[in-house]
């Protein structure tokens, strides 16, 4: 079987399990093959040892059973980066880069802020920042201890900047004052498990993903953190669900009345990101 052979048998083998068929196959057969992309486009008519054929039918089936593909490979790119993942994670979406965008774009040029990011998982958005802020004072938390061990091998190999990791519940475990607050914190409802893609519920964390009744429990309590932690002038950015932009808008007014809380949507016209600016002291 050649490498064009192979990547067709796998699009087509994962023609009903993924949404990206041929994306999957090829990201499968480069794993396999440890090759890149523009290997198999030149080299399109080389033949597989028979390990490598084997090799691939395994991981083939691996993902026709919904395993989420940078699961089997142990990785997932990020804002022009590739981190390492496992099931103690969650993959990094591209709504989230957009959070990234909007944190770095309200930094500017400004250095020695302090910025948590809370929630770290992979660490991707803490990874981020490190490469595109100025030199800045940078924290991550999570409540997984697992989580955070992915996150620093992740920093260890990523990020430009030190960057602080602290197992805390949100920002209990964190003092203040901090300039800036990013969060992609888990925002799933209850009744929205029933259309979340079977491989999302089964293999990545729940801790990562489920919000509660209305998916909004730990942004309550994020912001009544925040509230006592966040310099004035400081801002907070949450990632949210698509259905959540008028909740959260409120939810924010309730925790801080005076700020200037903005709802943006994403490439997809889907409300995303909450930025919330609060006012310089008198």
């Amino acid at each position: 079987m050649t490498i064009h052979e192979a990547w067709a048998t796998g699009r087509d083998q994962l023609a009903q399990a993924s949404f990206t068929p041929e994306l999957d196959a090829r990201l499968l057969l480069q794993y396999v093959l440890h090759v890149e992309h523009s290997y198999l486009i030149a080299h399109g008519d080389e033949t597989l040892t028979k390990l490598q054929a084997s090799d691939y039918a395994a991981l083939l089936a691996r993902a026709r059973a919904k395993e989420p593909v940078p699961y089997i490979t142990g990785s997932a790119p990020f804002y022009g980066f590739d981190v390492h993942v496992n099931p103690a994670v969650l993959i990094p979406r591209p709504e989230t880069e957009e959070l990234v965008g909007r944190a770095v774009s309200w930094v500017g040029p400004r250095s020695g802020l302090r910025v948590v990011d809370v929630g770290t998982g992979s660490g991707c958005i803490a990874i981020a920042l490190a490469r595109h802020l100025p030199p800045t004072i940078l924290l991550a938390s999570d409540l997984s201890l697992k989580a955070i061990q992915v996150a620093r091998l992740n920093a260890q190999k990523l990020a430009k900047q030190s960057i602080t990791y602290v197992q805390s519940d949100l920002l209990a475990a964190l003092g203040g004052p901090f300039d800036l607050i990013v969060a992609n914190l888990p925002y799933v409802a209850d009744d929205e498990w029933t259309i979340i893609d079977d491989g999302v519920k089964w293999y990545e964390p729940s801790l990562a993903l489920s919000g509660g009744e209305d998916g909004l429990d730990l942004f309550r309590a994020l912001l009544r953190q925040a509230a006592v932690r966040l310099r004035p002038g400081g801002a907070v950015f949450l990632e949210i669900g698509w259905r959540q932009g008028s909740a959260v808008r409120q939810l924010a007014g309730d925790f801080f009345p005076l700020a200037d809380i903005k709802v943006f949507t994403d490439l997809t016209g889907q409300d995303r990101i909450v930025q919330i600016q609060t006012s310089q002291a008198a």
